[in-house]
């Protein structure tokens, strides 16, 4: 197998330039606080998929039109965890205008864009998440529930399509990576009565790896450098260093202690903050 860090991509002048105009803006506004989120999302959202109508009159549009025009401000929807008694409102309604500002620019023609999406959803994460470190990288469509139970190492990568259900807590260490299609859970339903809800913290630790299609039932704690195998389901804590497979998973091989110790220095990161 061959040694294959991420490369530089290039991206024309003019375009680099147009994006950091951009996020500079939108990292200003939610630096200010005295920025209404909820407004701030409509107008970004508007400008994306009804750039016409955003300073229209929009009285003469259909029901139907009218009705899509409205889900571009967050006030107009509600999710999935304003249901839930335990929320804590205060510190979720801070939150809702920029969780959906994430998933729908994940939908817009922007969403595909790595360049553009990995430094957006991050400025997004500083502000959405519990803490957040340096570097964070989260690619299309992740799914976060609450976002203030989510605690967030340095160089954590969350790659496509993977859920963080942070209704109970979740913690990410440094140098951790989710792969595509992962789900990590937080909380679980009495096998009889699903209104009984546990709500136990998921841990993963440092220079963790979960691969594709896994899937972290609530309570586990990934252990420093362990591994979870493609399409596996982990209902326990993990030991360092150990890869586990299956359904459940369970542990299958241990790193070598010397390739451990030669394994190469990190490398530099293209879509490093620091780079």
């Amino acid at each position: 197998m061959s040694f294959l860090p991420l490369r530089p991509v290039p991206v024309a002048d003019a375009a680099q330039s147009l994006y950091d105009e951009w996020l500079a803006w939108v990292r200003e506004a939610l630096d200010d606080p005295s920025t209404d989120r909820n407004e701030l999302c409509r107008s970004v959202l508007t400008d994306l998929y009804y750039p016409s109508l955003s300073k229209s009159d929009i009285s003469g549009l259909s029901a139907t039109q009218r009705v899509a025009l409205g889900q571009m401000d967050p006030r107009n929807v509600t999710l999935e965890p304003e249901y839930y008694l335990e929320t804590d409102l205060e510190r979720y309604g801070p939150r809702k205008p920029l969780l959906w500002l994430w998933e729908m620019f994940d939908r817009s023609a922007l969403g595909e864009n790595v360049e553009l999406g990995i430094h957006f959803r991050r400025i997004l994460a500083k502000h959405v998440f519990g803490s957040c470190g340096k570097n964070f990288k989260a690619f299309t469509h992740v799914r976060v529930s609450f976002g203030y139970n989510l605690h967030v190492g340095d160089n954590v990568v969350i790659h496509r399509h993977v859920l963080l259900d942070d209704r109970g807590g979740i913690e990410i260490g440094d140098g951790s990576s989710v792969s595509d299609f992962a789900n990590v859970y937080s909380h679980s339903h009495d096998i009889v009565d699903g209104r009984i809800v546990s709500l136990p913290k998921t841990v993963i630790g440092r220079g963790v790896r979960i691969t594709y299609h896994a899937t972290i039932l609530a309570g586990a704690h990934v252990a420093d450098d362990s591994m979870v195998g493609a399409g596996s389901m982990l209902t326990r804590s993990t030991e360092p260093h150990w890869v586990y497979v299956g359904v459940p998973a369970r542990k299958v091989k241990e790193k070598p202690a010397e390739e451990r110790a030669a394994k190469a220095a990190r490398t530099p990161d293209p879509m490093a903050d620091d780079r």
